[in-house]
């Protein structure tokens, strides 16, 4: 019997060390099996962190645009006194933008988006131009005087065209003349001034005889004198916005200063010259701060007054 008692109790102890030495097993292959798995929770927290990071750097972004759009508004509102339209329902409203729009097809200051060099632009340049036009557009339905817009150089089969469609809402309703000729199909080129950047002559002021053109060009890789190139293929007279006379140069960190625009920042400038008669209220309005550029400190110089005469 007492043998029979020490076989049974070496048995057990020989299957509670068996049943160690299993659980051990498993605790070491869990333990072996954790470690890619903790590595690849870093390695999401690292990416979900990145992510956050970029998501409160786009937040901030659109905060910051959203601040300063206000801030203009505010400006305007304040330089006019609080406007009447207010008082009018969105119908009524509406309304009145679109005899504007509709009155400024026959009585409006002409200004082309010359849009013939989309084919050299990347697909993320092609969306980005189409967001200026959708703002360019968006600006003109706010204005007292709207212009007569041309898109000119748009073809129907084109990237640029699919993507202001994809883009902007009620693209094809927009009170514009969207064509694929080109400016020097619709007017004489005697009457037409191209605005470029590299252009030697200053705009002093704008002329209801004359016809601007808009270089509708997006560039991040920065080649030089594309649209002065495009308006020299033309032959026909270019000027530039009078930044050097108006604005000097403000140091900054970087050292950075250019005076290349958006195609819908040029047209938003024009527009307050038009409005106000000065370059000085019209730059400082909307000349962007990160441009390294500040209107001139001193004496305000005298107004340029727009020759805009109705052809009744």
């Amino acid at each position: 019997m007492a043998q029979n008692s020490s076989e049974m109790c070496e048995m057990q102890l020989n299957g509670v060390s068996e049943l160690m030495d299993l659980l051990h097993i498993d605790v070491e292959a869990d333990v072996v099996d954790d470690r890619p798995g903790r590595e690849d929770a870093l390695y999401s927290r690292n990416v979900l962190r990145k992510q956050r990071h970029w998501e409160k750097q786009l937040a901030a972004k659109k905060s910051k645009r959203k601040e300063e759009k206000q801030r203009r508004k505010l400006n305007r509102e304040q330089e006019s006194g609080t406007s009447t339209e207010h008082q009018f329902s969105k119908r009524v409203m509406k309304a009145i933008t679109k005899e504007r729009l509709a009155e400024a097809q026959s009585t409006g200051l002409k200004l082309c988006i010359d849009l013939s060099m989309t084919d050299c632009m990347s697909d993320k340049e092609i969306s980005r131009l189409a967001g200026q036009l959708r703002r360019l557009y968006g600006s003109n339905k706010k204005a007292t005087r709207p212009f007569h817009l041309f898109l000119t150089d748009l073809r129907e089969d084109s990237r640029l065209y699919r993507e202001c469609i994809r883009m902007n809402e009620g693209f094809l309703n927009y009170v514009m003349d969207i064509t694929e000729e080109s400016c020097l199909d619709l007017f004489p080129s005697e009457t037409v001034i191209y605005l470029t950047p590299d252009a030697e002559e200053a705009l002093e002021t704008v002329n209801a005889d004359k016809v601007y053109v808009l270089g509708g060009l997006v560039d991040e890789s920065i080649q030089k004198k594309l649209s002065f190139s495009r308006a020299r293929q033309l032959s026909v007279h270019t000027a530039r916005l009078p930044i050097d006379e108006y604005m000097v140069k403000k140091a900054n960190e970087k050292n950075f200063h250019s005076k290349i625009l958006a195609v819908n920042q040029v047209f938003d400038i024009l527009l307050t010259f038009c409005d106000t008669g000065s370059w000085t209220e019209a730059l400082q309005t909307w000349f962007p701060l990160g441009k390294g550029y500040v209107v001139a400190p001193g004496e305000v110089p005298p107004l340029c007054t727009t020759q805009t005469q109705n052809k009744d």
